[in-house]
């Protein structure tokens, strides 16, 4: 349980209220009274509930997707390793519970299988950009219900795509660049250079510089760490310097003089994974969970998620203004919308009616017509 905060006011009353914008005046106050103690509360509620959190991986099948994600959370999901002969690309989705200190983490890792194997690579991003959407119309379909449940409601959108870029020092595939077209509106991306060790430190720099050039000229949209908070704004500043981010996965332990560290043991020494000279996966793993986590999921809801429910709506037909350019109501486009669609089924009714008035008359005419040259046989 999280410790009780003591809340003391520190406020020091001045002679006269404050004037601010808008007609809204700032009071003074002449005691504590409390309502300091509202940023506790919300941080106890939140630890009570517990967070969660919904990783995309995608990549190219023996990246390391698998090992990435275990050394980011220091432990062995124990996936089993994909094949390379999958005539179609899968997602395996794993839902797990983690807990550190006294936070639990509902942790949702969603892995492309079989990406990139197929001779014909074409269509190899329609089941991620169908999954995405896929996420988005749930939670849509959920605001739209009468008797919403959202506390118990678990939110799968994904709040982050770690995009494995396979280690060539050329540039990015073609199929790289059409799926990451394709999703940049829909999750944030941050792109990841896999198994950096093969690449020397030289190369690595004009690799990093090839790619962020190459998604620049092409109009793809990465997520960049926020410089608007004073106490996070010079770290996240930095880190979008280095990005895409090269990274080595491991959670083997090898000695280096005194100690154990997790590492790579190669004839020409020891690759560290905890050693920032050595690769940028402690910078991705305290960007990831450590500093920027809240404004991922901010990011998701505010931004993609907004951009998807206005396209359905839109879709749908309803709209913030009406044709003289005024705001108008939900109820109002509800009701402009019934009546459109019953004037629509007068209108169709009528057309039935006319057509069925009109076959029966074709009929009688046909009747009296084998009628008449019945009776002229006869005569």
């Amino acid at each position: 349980m999280a410790e009780k905060a003591m809340c003391m006011s520190t406020q020091i009353p001045d002679d006269e209220d404050i004037q601010r914008e808008n007609n809204v005046r700032g009071l003074t106050m002449l005691g504590h009274f409390g309502f300091e103690c509202l940023p506790h509360q919300l941080v106890n509620r939140a630890i009570q509930k517990g967070f969660s959190f919904n990783i995309l991986c995608v990549g190219e099948t023996g990246l390391g997707k698998s090992t990435l994600i275990d050394a980011l959370f220091n432990t062995n999901l124990k996936e089993k390793k994909s094949s390379h002969f999958n005539s179609n690309v899968e997602l395996k989705i794993r839902t797990y519970e983690l807990q550190e200190s006294n936070v639990q983490l509902k942790l949702t890792i969603v892995k492309t299988v079989g990406y990139g194997d197929q001779m014909n690579k074409e269509g190899s991003y329609q089941p991620i950009v169908g999954y995405l959407d896929a996420q988005f119309e749930s939670y849509f379909q959920e605001e739209l219900k009468i008797q919403r449940s959202f506390a118990d409601y678990h939110d799968s959108r994904v709040h982050v795509c770690l995009y494995f870029i396979s280690p060539t020092g050329h540039s990015l595939k073609s199929l790289d660049l059409l799926t990451l077209k394709s999703i940049d509106n829909k999750v944030n991306i941050i792109p990841l250079i896999a198994k950096a060790d093969a690449i020397s430190k030289n190369d690595l720099q004009k690799f990093k510089y090839k790619i962020m050039n190459e998604l620049v000229n092409n109009g793809i949209q990465i997520y960049q760490f926020p410089t608007n908070d004073e106490s996070t704004a010079q770290t996240n500043s930095s880190m979008n310097k280095h990005l895409p981010f090269a990274v080595v996965g491991c959670i083997d332990e090898v000695k280096v003089g005194k100690r154990m560290v997790r590492g790579r043991q190669y004839p020409w020494g020891i690759l560290q994974v905890d050693n920032e000279n050595h690769c940028d996966f402690v910078k991705l793993r305290d960007m990831l969970l450590c500093t920027n986590t809240e404004d991922l999921k901010e990011q998701t809801h505010t931004q993609h998620y907004e951009r998807y429910r206005c396209f359905k709506l839109q879709k749908i037909g309803f709209t913030d203004v009406g044709p003289d350019n005024q705001p108008v109501s939900f109820q109002e486009i509800y009701e402009a919308k019934r009546q459109e669609f019953y004037d629509q089924c007068q209108r169709e009714e009528e057309e039935l009616k006319k057509k069925f008035m009109q076959r029966v008359k074709e009929r009688e005419i046909a009747f009296k017509e084998a009628e008449k040259e019945a009776t002229t046989g006869q005569v």
